[in-house]
C-alpha cells in the first residue's frame, strides 16, 4: 500500500500537524501498556487510543487535515512499534483528511536509514516522527547525521518531540525517560549541520521555550508545532513572538487524542495574536513545512 493524498488543501480550514495513531489492526500498541496508562493519567483520562475511523471522522467534521504518526522506540523500550505499513494503509483509506508520517529508531544505525528510505519511497509517508527522550538518543550526536542527511535528500520533514514529557510521568524514574534529550538546543546542531532538512520542534518546549524561539527565528529550516498544551497555557514569550518574528514559523497542532482540536481552537481564539497571522498558523505555515507551498 502506498499513500496518495486526496486532501483538498485549498478547501480545508486547518492542518493539525500532530496526531497520534498508536495501535494497529492486530491491536499491537506503540509502547508498553504502563506507558500508555501513565500518559492517559497525566492528560486526565482521555481516550488514549481512538480508532482510525474516529480520528478521520473527527477531522472530516471539522474540515481539517491531520498528520498522523507513531513512534518506533524499540531499542529503548524493548517493545516493537505498531506497524507503519498498517498506519499508511489506514491513512490511505481516509486520504481526504489524513497524512501519514513514518518513524524509525535512530539507534538501529544503517538499518534505520534503509527503513526510512522504504517508508518514504515505497509507502509514501510525508515526514518522519522522532522522540529523542522516548527513543533514548541525543539527536546532535554525529552518529545520527547520516540519517538526517538522508531525510533531507528524500525531501521529507523531521518532527522531533521537545520539552517536558507526559509519557512516563509519574512512573518510577519517569519510566527511564531522560528529558535532556528533548532540549531543543540539541536540534540547533542538526539544523546547522543539515540546512536542507526541514525540522519541526513539537510542543511549546517548556522549560526551554526561549531556546526554541531563538532557534526557530535563527534557522530558516526550523518550525515549532503548538501541540500538547492548551493555548491559554502557552509561555508568554511564545505568544509575544507569534505576531512578529515567529509569524511564519508556528504550526497548528494538538497532540490529539490527548488534546481535542475544539478545545485548542477555543483557547487560540482568545490569544492576543494579529488576525492576519492566524491563517498562517492554522494552515499556511504547514503548507510550507510540508513542501506544498
Amino acid at each position: 500500500m502506498r499513500y496518495q493524498s486526496a486532501v483538498d488543501f485549498a478547501a480545508v480550514e486547518a492542518i493539525d500537524m500532530h496526531v497520534h495513531y498508536e495501535t494497529d489492526t492486530c491491536g499491537h500498541h506503540s509502547m508498553p501498556q504502563e506507558y500508555l496508562d501513565a500518559s492517559a493519567a497525566y492528560f486526565k483520562g482521555v481516550e488514549r487510543i481512538p480508532s482510525i475511523e474516529a480520528i478521520a471522522e473527527s477531522y472530516r467534521e471539522l474540515n481539517m487535515a491531520a498528520v498522523i504518526f507513531t513512534i518506533d522506540a524499540r531499542t529503548q523500550l524493548g517493545h516493537l512499534p505498531n506497524s507503519i505499513d498498517d498506519l499508511v494503509a489506514a491513512a490511505q483509506e481516509h486520504n481526504d483528511v489524513l497524512i501519514p508520517f513514518g518513524s524509525v529508531d535512530p539507534r538501529m544505525g544503517e538499518d534505520a536509514i534503509v527503513e526510512a528510505i522504504r517508508q518514504v519511497e515505497e509507502l509514501g509517508v510525508w515526514g518522519m516522527k522522532f522522540h529523542p527522550s522516548l527513543q533514548g538518543f541525543d539527536p546532535s550526536e554525529p552518529q545520527y547525521l547520516p540519517l538526517w542527511r538522508k531525510l533531507a535528500e528524500l525531501g521529507v520533514p523531521a518532527l522531533f518531540h521537545t520539552g517536558q514529557n507526559g509519557i512516563g510521568a509519574g512512573m518510577a524514574g519517569g519510566g527511564g525517560i531522560k528529558l535532556r534529550y528533548s532540549n531543543p538546543l540539541l536540534l540547533d546542531d542538526v539544523a546547522a549541520e543539515v540546512p536542507d532538512l526541514t525540522i519541526i520542534m513539537a510542543h511549546p518546549s517548556v522549560p526551554w521555550q526561549d531556546e526554541a524561539n531563538s532557534i526557530a527565528i535563527h534557522k530558516p529550516n526550523v518550525y515549532i508545532d503548538l501541540s500538547g498544551w492548551r493555548p491559554k497555557y502557552f509561555p508568554e514569550s511564545l505568544v509575544r513572538f507569534a505576531s512578529n518574528m515567529l509569524a511564519d514559523k508556528l504550526l497548528f497542532a494538538t497532540d490529539y487524542p490527548l488534546l481535542a482540536p475544539e478545545r485548542w481552537l477555543a483557547d487560540f481564539a482568545e490569544l492576543p495574536i494579529k488576525d492576519e497571522v492566524r491563517p498562517k498558523i492554522l494552515k499556511g505555515n504547514a503548507l510550507k513545512a510540508l513542501g506544498l507551498k
